[in-house]
Protein backbone atom coordinates (compact mmCIF):
# COMPACT_ATOMS: atom_id res chain seq x y z
CA UNK A 1 0.00 0.00 0.00
CA UNK A 2 1.75 3.45 -1.02
CA UNK A 3 1.01 6.58 0.73
CA UNK A 4 1.54 10.30 0.61
CA UNK A 5 2.37 10.27 -3.14
CA UNK A 6 4.54 7.18 -2.92
CA UNK A 7 6.82 8.51 -0.26
CA UNK A 8 5.47 6.00 2.54
CA UNK A 9 4.96 2.64 1.84
CA UNK A 10 3.93 -0.19 3.93
CA UNK A 11 3.78 -3.98 3.35
CA UNK A 12 3.45 -7.09 5.29
CA UNK A 13 4.51 -10.52 4.96
CA UNK A 14 4.04 -13.55 7.30
CA UNK A 15 2.59 -11.19 9.76
CA UNK A 16 5.53 -9.03 9.72
CA UNK A 17 4.62 -5.14 8.55
CA UNK A 18 6.87 -2.70 7.10
CA UNK A 19 6.41 0.98 7.46
CA UNK A 20 9.46 2.75 4.79
CA UNK A 21 10.17 5.59 4.70
CA UNK A 22 10.83 6.68 0.92
CA UNK A 23 12.60 10.22 0.23
CA UNK A 24 16.10 9.09 -0.71
CA UNK A 25 16.91 12.28 -2.90
CA UNK A 26 16.24 14.34 0.35
CA UNK A 27 17.69 11.82 2.90
CA UNK A 28 14.37 10.49 3.39
CA UNK A 29 13.30 13.85 4.90
CA UNK A 30 9.36 13.67 5.89
CA UNK A 31 7.01 16.20 4.41
CA UNK A 32 3.86 17.39 5.52
CA UNK A 33 2.12 14.70 3.46
CA UNK A 34 4.31 12.18 5.03
CA UNK A 35 3.60 13.25 8.87
CA UNK A 36 -0.28 12.96 7.64
CA UNK A 37 -0.22 9.55 6.20
CA UNK A 38 2.17 7.83 8.83
CA UNK A 39 -1.44 7.07 11.28
CA UNK A 40 -2.97 5.61 7.97
CA UNK A 41 -0.21 3.54 6.89
CA UNK A 42 -0.01 1.84 11.01
CA UNK A 43 -3.56 1.59 10.76
CA UNK A 44 -3.76 0.23 7.64
CA UNK A 45 -0.62 -2.28 8.51
CA UNK A 46 -2.70 -3.56 11.76
CA UNK A 47 -6.27 -3.49 10.99
CA UNK A 48 -6.39 -4.39 7.50
CA UNK A 49 -3.20 -6.27 6.41
CA UNK A 50 -2.83 -8.26 9.69
CA UNK A 51 0.88 -7.25 11.24
CA UNK A 52 1.64 -8.49 13.74
CA UNK A 53 5.02 -6.50 14.31
CA UNK A 54 6.12 -3.38 12.33
CA UNK A 55 9.53 -2.86 11.38
CA UNK A 56 9.87 1.36 10.68
CA UNK A 57 13.11 2.09 7.99
CA UNK A 58 13.89 4.22 5.65
CA UNK A 59 14.38 3.71 1.66
CA UNK A 60 17.98 2.77 0.42
CA UNK A 61 21.48 2.00 1.90
CA UNK A 62 22.33 5.10 3.53
CA UNK A 63 19.50 6.85 5.96
CA UNK A 64 16.89 5.97 8.12
CA UNK A 65 15.28 9.83 8.23
CA UNK A 66 17.40 13.29 8.13
CA UNK A 67 13.40 14.36 9.83
CA UNK A 68 11.14 17.28 8.89
CA UNK A 69 11.83 18.45 5.59
CA UNK A 70 13.09 21.98 6.30
CA UNK A 71 12.13 23.19 2.84
CA UNK A 72 8.93 23.55 3.92
CA UNK A 73 9.25 25.16 6.91
CA UNK A 74 8.63 28.91 5.48
CA UNK A 75 5.38 27.43 4.54
CA UNK A 76 4.06 25.30 6.91
CA UNK A 77 6.37 26.05 10.52
CA UNK A 78 6.16 30.45 9.59
CA UNK A 79 5.09 31.39 12.92
CA UNK A 80 3.45 30.08 16.14
CA UNK A 81 -0.30 29.57 14.44
CA UNK A 82 1.35 27.23 11.60
CA UNK A 83 3.68 25.93 14.20
CA UNK A 84 0.64 24.57 16.37
CA UNK A 85 -1.09 23.01 13.21
CA UNK A 86 2.18 21.22 11.55
CA UNK A 87 3.08 19.69 15.43
CA UNK A 88 -0.36 18.52 16.18
CA UNK A 89 0.33 16.18 12.71
CA UNK A 90 4.21 15.77 13.82
CA UNK A 91 2.56 14.76 17.32
CA UNK A 92 -0.24 11.99 15.48
CA UNK A 93 2.42 10.62 13.56
CA UNK A 94 4.84 9.80 16.82
CA UNK A 95 1.29 8.44 18.62
CA UNK A 96 0.52 5.80 15.85
CA UNK A 97 4.07 4.57 16.42
CA UNK A 98 4.24 4.69 20.30
CA UNK A 99 0.24 3.82 20.58
CA UNK A 100 0.32 0.82 18.00
CA UNK A 101 -1.23 -1.97 19.83
CA UNK A 102 1.88 -4.56 18.04
CA UNK A 103 5.56 -3.43 18.51
CA UNK A 104 7.39 -1.48 16.43
CA UNK A 105 11.09 -2.03 15.56
CA UNK A 106 13.08 1.19 14.61
CA UNK A 107 15.88 -0.38 12.57
CA UNK A 108 18.91 2.55 11.63
CA UNK A 109 21.23 3.22 9.41
CA UNK A 110 22.72 6.39 8.62
CA UNK A 111 21.49 10.03 9.39
CA UNK A 112 18.76 9.27 11.92
CA UNK A 113 17.52 13.50 12.79
CA UNK A 114 15.03 15.81 14.41
CA UNK A 115 11.90 14.40 13.57
CA UNK A 116 13.56 11.06 12.21
CA UNK A 117 14.57 10.77 15.94
CA UNK A 118 11.64 11.16 17.03
CA UNK A 119 10.13 8.37 15.28
CA UNK A 120 12.89 6.11 16.04
CA UNK A 121 12.14 7.03 19.67
CA UNK A 122 8.38 6.76 20.03
CA UNK A 123 9.16 2.50 18.68
CA UNK A 124 9.52 -0.68 20.89
CA UNK A 125 12.74 -1.51 20.02
CA UNK A 126 15.61 0.60 18.13
CA UNK A 127 18.35 -1.71 15.89
CA UNK A 128 21.36 0.45 14.24
CA UNK A 129 24.47 -0.38 12.39
CA UNK A 130 27.74 1.59 12.28
CA UNK A 131 26.52 3.92 9.95
CA UNK A 132 24.08 5.40 12.13
CA UNK A 133 24.12 8.78 12.94
CA UNK A 134 22.01 10.48 15.44
CA UNK A 135 21.09 14.42 16.28
CA UNK A 136 18.29 16.21 17.88
CA UNK A 137 18.71 19.22 16.49
CA UNK A 138 15.88 22.14 17.89
CA UNK A 139 18.26 24.46 19.98
CA UNK A 140 20.41 25.03 16.70
CA UNK A 141 17.25 25.95 14.57
CA UNK A 142 15.51 28.18 16.96
CA UNK A 143 12.58 25.99 17.93
CA UNK A 144 11.16 23.92 20.38
CA UNK A 145 9.91 19.98 19.82
CA UNK A 146 6.60 19.18 21.10
CA UNK A 147 6.28 18.25 24.82
CA UNK A 148 5.12 14.54 23.74
CA UNK A 149 7.91 14.14 21.33
CA UNK A 150 10.67 15.37 24.13
CA UNK A 151 8.65 12.50 26.69
CA UNK A 152 9.49 10.24 23.98
CA UNK A 153 13.22 11.14 23.74
CA UNK A 154 13.50 11.45 27.49
CA UNK A 155 12.08 7.77 27.83
CA UNK A 156 14.35 6.34 25.52
CA UNK A 157 17.46 8.38 25.69
CA UNK A 158 17.40 8.43 29.57
CA UNK A 159 17.64 12.07 31.53
CA UNK A 160 20.95 12.57 31.39
CA UNK A 161 21.76 12.00 27.52
CA UNK A 162 18.46 13.45 26.59
CA UNK A 163 19.02 16.91 28.01
CA UNK A 164 22.69 16.69 26.66
CA UNK A 165 20.96 15.95 22.68
CA UNK A 166 18.41 18.63 23.11
CA UNK A 167 20.84 21.20 24.89
CA UNK A 168 23.76 20.81 22.61
CA UNK A 169 22.19 19.53 18.85
CA UNK A 170 25.33 17.36 18.97
CA UNK A 171 25.67 14.49 16.82
CA UNK A 172 26.26 10.95 18.78
CA UNK A 173 27.10 7.46 17.70
CA UNK A 174 25.73 4.78 17.60
CA UNK A 175 28.04 3.46 20.76
CA UNK A 176 27.32 6.06 22.55
CA UNK A 177 23.68 5.57 22.64
CA UNK A 178 23.82 1.24 22.76
CA UNK A 179 25.47 2.46 25.91
CA UNK A 180 22.74 4.85 27.11
CA UNK A 181 19.61 1.64 26.10
CA UNK A 182 18.70 3.65 23.42
CA UNK A 183 19.52 0.31 20.84
CA UNK A 184 18.88 -2.85 21.36
CA UNK A 185 21.79 -3.83 19.24
CA UNK A 186 24.09 -2.18 17.48
CA UNK A 187 25.05 -4.74 14.11
CA UNK A 188 27.95 -3.97 10.94
CA UNK A 189 26.14 -3.08 8.31
CA UNK A 190 25.70 -6.30 6.14
CA UNK A 191 24.17 -7.94 9.73
CA UNK A 192 21.53 -5.18 10.10
CA UNK A 193 18.66 -6.37 7.71
CA UNK A 194 19.07 -9.95 8.84
CA UNK A 195 19.06 -9.33 12.41
CA UNK A 196 15.78 -6.99 12.12
CA UNK A 197 14.02 -9.69 10.31
CA UNK A 198 15.05 -12.55 12.61
CA UNK A 199 14.06 -10.57 16.04
CA UNK A 200 10.63 -9.26 13.32
CA UNK A 201 9.98 -12.87 13.40
CA UNK A 202 10.47 -14.27 16.45
CA UNK A 203 7.54 -11.77 17.40
CA UNK A 204 5.44 -12.46 14.85
CA UNK A 205 5.43 -15.82 16.07
CA UNK A 206 4.50 -15.45 19.28
CA UNK A 207 0.92 -15.60 21.00
CA UNK A 208 -0.56 -11.53 19.45
CA UNK A 209 -3.12 -11.10 22.12
CA UNK A 210 0.36 -11.47 24.92
CA UNK A 211 2.35 -9.51 22.89
CA UNK A 212 -0.40 -6.89 22.74
CA UNK A 213 -1.28 -6.98 26.48
CA UNK A 214 2.57 -6.89 27.46
CA UNK A 215 3.07 -3.68 25.56
CA UNK A 216 0.09 -2.11 26.89
CA UNK A 217 1.47 -2.72 30.38
CA UNK A 218 4.53 -1.54 29.54
CA UNK A 219 3.13 1.77 28.17
CA UNK A 220 1.13 1.86 31.26
CA UNK A 221 4.39 1.53 33.40
CA UNK A 222 6.02 3.90 31.20
CA UNK A 223 3.61 6.47 31.23
CA UNK A 224 2.06 5.83 34.87
CA UNK A 225 -1.54 5.87 33.48
CA UNK A 226 -3.58 3.79 36.11
CA UNK A 227 -5.94 3.89 32.59
CA UNK A 228 -3.88 1.98 30.29
CA UNK A 229 -2.63 -0.45 34.11
CA UNK A 230 -6.01 -1.28 34.27
CA UNK A 231 -6.35 -1.81 29.94
CA UNK A 232 -3.71 -4.21 30.53
CA UNK A 233 -5.00 -5.78 33.28
CA UNK A 234 -8.34 -6.26 31.32
CA UNK A 235 -6.38 -7.56 27.95
CA UNK A 236 -3.73 -9.63 30.01
CA UNK A 237 -7.16 -11.67 32.00
CA UNK A 238 -8.76 -12.39 28.94
CA UNK A 239 -5.23 -14.27 27.20
CA UNK A 240 -6.61 -16.92 29.71
CA UNK A 241 -9.55 -17.94 28.06
CA UNK A 242 -8.03 -17.84 24.57
CA UNK A 243 -7.98 -20.08 22.07
CA UNK A 244 -3.59 -19.15 21.70
CA UNK A 245 -3.85 -20.12 25.62
CA UNK A 246 -5.10 -23.49 24.95
CA UNK A 247 -2.55 -23.93 21.91
CA UNK A 248 0.46 -22.87 23.64
CA UNK A 249 0.05 -25.20 26.44
CA UNK A 250 -1.18 -28.03 24.23
CA UNK A 251 2.31 -27.07 21.65
CA UNK A 252 4.22 -27.31 25.15
CA UNK A 253 2.87 -30.78 25.95
CA UNK A 254 3.91 -32.16 22.39
CA UNK A 255 6.70 -30.23 22.41
CA UNK A 256 6.09 -28.73 19.30
CA UNK A 257 6.30 -25.14 17.84
CA UNK A 258 2.81 -23.61 18.77
CA UNK A 259 0.59 -22.15 15.64
CA UNK A 260 -1.10 -18.95 17.27
CA UNK A 261 -4.28 -17.21 15.44
CA UNK A 262 -4.59 -14.15 18.06
CA UNK A 263 -7.64 -15.50 19.18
Amino acid sequence: MRFASDMLKASVHDHVGTLLIDNPRRKNAVTKTMWQAIPKAVRWLINEAGARVIILTGAGDTDFSAGADISEFAEVRRDAETARIYEAENSAAFSAVRQAPVPVIAVIRGICYGGGFGLAAAADLRLADSSARFCVPPARLGLAYPADAVHDIVSALGDQIARFALYTGEVMLPERLAMSGFLLECHPPEKLGPSAEALAATIAGNAPLSVRASKLAIRGASETDPVLISDAATLGAATFDSQDYAEGRLAFAEKRKPQFTGQ
